[in-house]
């Protein structure tokens, strides 16, 4: 693997250093998603941050894969790339406004944290990157449907 790829890898599965933040990476890397969120779904919508986040899934996997050959860690903290994945796809079905968006991110970081079945179940049973990013995707599922139920409240 070429050093250019192997670094670009890193820097897409830290996202691009959040993940490299002392103390809850997971949180640092669902922050660091939300910019991208809203300039995603201001510009273009659900459909714009729904592909956005099938293609972050790819690229996320192939990310995590190039990070995981570095380390014995089966789910390294400083990978959240993950995060992005299930932060945007919680974001997918509400409007961009700044309270939706911060329900959008306590919901997500609830179900990422205690991770909910099926999300308990891909944790623990799909191995490597595949792994790696299916339980926040599913977890995402939850905090979606949460942040999709207090948008409409809000409405």
């Amino acid at each position: 693997m070429s050093e250019l790829s192997n670094f670009t890898g890193r820097a897409i599965a830290t996202w691009f250093g959040s993940g490299l933040l002392p103390k809850a990476p997971g949180t640092w890397g669902s922050l660091a998603a939300l910019p991208f969120a809203w300039v995603i779904a201001d510009v273009g919508g659900p459909l714009w941050l729904a592909a956005a986040t099938v293609a972050v899934y790819g690229v996320g996997t192939w990310a995590t894969a190039v990070f995981l050959r570095t380390t014995d860690d089966p789910d390294p903290g400083p990978v959240v790339v993950d995060e992005v994945a299930g932060m945007w796809m919680t974001l997918i079905l509400v409007p961009v406004d700044p309270l939706i968006y911060a329900f959008g991110f306590i919901a997500f970081r609830i179900a990422d944290i205690f991770k909910p079945w099926p999300a308990s179940w891909a944790d623990s049973h799909i191995k490597g990157a595949n792994g790696v990013m299916l339980d926040d995707v599913l977890a995402a599922i939850y905090s979606a449907l949460a942040t999709w139920i207090f948008a409409m409240w809000m409405v």
